[in-house]
């Protein structure tokens, strides 16, 4: 699990208290003093949390939002407002931010809810990577095995496949017993649960 938080703050007392906090927490902490400065470091691949003020100078916290947005970013982004903030903050959670905190914040609040976010951010990952996986198995499989299996998925025994796609029973296991071992499958019954776990995925 990724302990990285990437703090975005223009206010240098708040990015060393923060800092301070985060990492006396077994937290890694990235401190950026702007939205541009942050942009430059950003990819991708970035994972763990987000902390964000709404309020700064050049690039606000929201407009950032708004730019990461565009980029596709999925690091979860807790905004740090101030009291008038409120509204901002919540028109950027209707747009997918993770949360905001109010200043001042509790300190245990604010670690609570950036771990409740790293969390979240580790589980889609690996939400992804099995998702990813499993369309790499898939993938791998021949024309003639996807039909198997489209015909395996639907029910249908060894000798209607054969049937169906005009070809012997021995061929029929020979493409089953490779697409199960393509698949990870040992049956019929784990196939099926496996591909109605990607549907709903």
């Amino acid at each position: 699990m990724s302990t990285t938080v990437y703090l975005v703050d223009d206010d240098e007392a708040i990015r060393d208290a923060l800092g301070w906090l985060l990492q006396s927490r077994g937290l890694e902490c990235h401190s950026h003093e702007s939205a541009e400065a942050f942009l430059t470091a950003w990819s991708p691949t970035l994972s763990g949390c987000l902390l964000l003020d709404i309020r700064m100078n050049g690039m606000s916290g929201l407009q950032l939002f708004d730019k990461l947005l565009e980029l596709g970013n999925r690091l979860p982004v807790i905004f740090l407002t101030g009291h008038g903030d409120v509204p901002m903050a919540v028109s950027a959670l209707k747009k997918g931010a993770f949360d905001f905190v109010e200043k001042p914040f509790d300190d245990n609040e604010l670690v609570n809810r950036v771990l409740e976010a790293i969390a979240c951010d580790t589980q889609r990952r690996a939400s992804d990577a099995s998702s990813d996986s499993l369309k790499g198995r898939i993938d791998s499989l021949t024309t003639r095995e996807r039909q198997v299996m489209t015909l395996i998925l639907a029910g249908k025994f060894n000798k209607v496949i054969a049937d169906e796609l005009n070809i012997s029973m021995r061929t029929v296991e020979v493409h089953r017993a490779n697409l199960f071992e393509k698949m990870g499958v040992r049956t019929a019954v784990e196939l099926s649960q496996l591909m109605s776990g990607q549907a709903h995925s």
